[in-house]
């Protein structure tokens, strides 16, 4: 019996081997076949990865070059060298800079520049802070994304009032929402101002 346990053990290992030795064959030929198109896809992943890091490199040394010409900007406004500089690693962040300026100094003409920013924030900013007049602000206040809609309508409306004109008042202050912050300011406005 064990001479018959000892064959049959041995032809398993047998069969064994042979499908290892087979399958070993069989990855060889898939290696040998697909050899130049796995080595080219394992180059493009290695250039694609390094490309990337050094993106994100280049990326972040502009971010830290421009913060430090805000910085310096902030020391000495008058620089035109970190001026220049921020407006060529930065638009964006030059423009929100100018605006900054603009609005502290009162700068109307720089400020009619900037409503054309590519920043959204800035030329909405822009455009907020050039709207002098009922009209102009109910103007700012009708586009869709104004960050200061509602405070436009406040002001509006109050200017409204200063010139006696209770109705058109009462309709901007009827523009505001309940969920917005100026809500309680705009209902006082409308039981207390506007007859």
């Amino acid at each position: 019996m064990s001479l018959k346990n000892d064959i049959e053990m041995v032809k398993e290992e047998l069969n064994s081997e042979e499908k290892f030795f087979e399958k070993a064959v069989i990855t060889e030929k898939f290696v040998k076949k697909y050899k130049k198109a796995m080595i080219a896809s394992l180059v493009a992943v290695v250039v694609l990865v390094g490309a990337n890091i050094a993106y994100e490199s280049n990326k972040q040394s502009k971010i830290d070059a421009a913060n430090e010409m805000l910085l310096e900007l902030n020391k000495d406004s008058k620089s035109s060298a970190a001026i220049s500089q921020l407006k060529v690693l930065s638009p964006n962040l030059y423009d929100a800079w100018v605006l900054s300026q603009a609005i502290a100094n009162r700068d109307l003409i720089s400020l009619k520049e900037l409503k054309n920013s590519k920043a959204i924030m800035v030329s909405d900013l822009a455009s907020y802070e050039l709207a002098q007049d009922a009209s102009s602000l109910d103007e700012y206040a009708s586009k869709q994304d104004a960050v200061y809609k509602d405070l436009a309508l406040v002001q509006s409306a109050v200017m409204l009032m200063n010139v006696q004109d209770f109705q058109k008042a009462h309709e901007e202050l009827s523009k505001i929402g309940v969920q917005s912050p100026l809500a309680k300011i705009a209902s006082a406005l409308l039981h207390y101002g506007v007859k």
